[in-house]
């Protein structure tokens, strides 16, 4: 009901790992055990948006076997529209660790049947499969605690650090699970209701505005005429997935080009693909014309798929070119854009890692700045 309120999709976890029921460890009794609970978990809450499994077991019960295509038929029975998330999908697959990261090379494409609930390679789960036969997006989790429960004398994880898993999970092609655990009291505690608000603030204020949005848009060359045509270059300014650039057929040398009005400073890249036309890009890169008119290098990655975020050191300039240099497929690209990340980096250019403001007032303060500047 609260989350029917909030305008919130519902999911649910149902542990197999059932310590305290008294069938545990017989198969057959067990499995129509965790059935009926399935029954009544999704028959009396209405619709169900995902429903999350995995295949923990205790030590001594190695040997009982848990009937998962089974409870994968049964799901879609009964919630049709749920997403089921494992080791090994169906629907969506963890990324293999509980750190929110996923590996920066992350395809949707995936085999389940390289995969084996409670037994999967996690690099596999990281990477994906680019000649996968699946179609199995990656969902990263990650609790806002060190732990997934709440406890006094713990602490959240700072707004800053929640923006570093952002770009890693997220700007990875990932799906974003964060765990708000709620306190003894049964809510949500004022510290992680704050971070959690001076996280979105983040986003907000980094996102808000691509820099690129008046550029004019060129590409190496385009499909069918340029002009209002659905290929157009300049469709990559346009949010949404439905819009796109799309260059000739049978052609090598991928490039848009951007001729903005005045140099900026930037240091986020932001590239989405149509995702509905499937994942394609291999590998691209971005350069920027530097002051002696000679194409400098900024940023390089591998997969795109729905989204890619690059966090890289402050550059400027007027004139950009982004590269696909390797696909599966002519690539598509729906969106680009190019931001300018003012928190998480702190003298970039002399470490590989990001360093984080604890100080919650440093960042209030930041964060205020921010929003006086773009008020400006």
């Amino acid at each position: 009901m609260a989350a029917r309120e909030a305008g919130v999709g519902l999911g649910l976890y149902l542990s197999p790992w059932d310590r305290h029921e008294s069938c545990y460890g017989k198969t057959l009794e067990y499995n129509e055990h965790y059935l009926g609970q399935l029954s009544e978990l999704l028959t009396r809450y209405g619709d169900i948006k995902e429903v999350w499994l995995d295949g923990a077991k205790g030590e001594g019960e190695k040997d009982m076997e848990y009937f998962f295509d089974s409870w994968f038929c049964f799901i879609h029975q009964l919630q049709p529209g749920a997403v089921i998330f494992s080791d090994a999908g169906p629907d969506t697959r963890w990324i293999g660790d509980e750190a929110g990261v996923a590996g920066s090379t992350c395809w949707s494409l995936f085999n389940r049947s390289s995969a084996k609930i409670g037994d999967t390679d996690p690099g596999y789960s990281q990477r994906g499969d680019p000649r996968g036969q699946d179609w199995v997006p990656a969902e990263c989790d990650v609790s806002i605690r060190p732990g997934w429960f709440w406890h006094a004398s713990e602490a959240p994880k700072s707004a800053l650090q929640l923006l570093d898993i952002y770009y890693k999970s997220v700007g990875r092609n990932c799906l974003l699970l964060l765990n708000v655990p709620p306190n003894s009291s049964g809510l949500i505690s004022a510290e992680d209701k704050q971070v959690l608000q001076e996280f979105s603030e983040l986003r907000r204020s980094i996102f808000s505005h691509n820099l690129a949005e008046s550029a004019l848009v060129t590409a190496s060359c385009t499909r069918g005429d340029v002009g209002g045509n659905q290929f157009d270059p300049h469709n990559v300014l346009e949010e949404g997935i439905y819009t796109y650039w799309g260059p000739e057929e049978n052609q090598s040398d991928w490039a848009l080009f951007l001729y903005l009005e005045e140099s900026v400073s930037f240091n986020v890249l932001q590239v989405q693909e149509p995702i509905h036309m499937g994942q394609r890009i291999v590998a691209f890169h971005l350069d920027i014309l530097n002051e002696e008119g000679e194409w400098k290098k900024v940023i390089n990655g591998t997969t795109v798929g729905y989204q890619r975020l690059l966090l890289f050191p402050t550059v400027k300039s007027k004139q950009l070119r982004f590269v696909v240099d390797k696909s599966r497929a002519d690539p598509l690209i729906s969106y680009l854009g190019i931001f300018i990340d003012q928190f998480s980096i702190r003298n970039m250019s002399n470490t590989s890692s990001h360093t984080y403001v604890n100080n919650s007032q440093i960042l209030h303060q930041s964060l205020y700045n921010h929003s006086q500047i773009a008020s400006i």
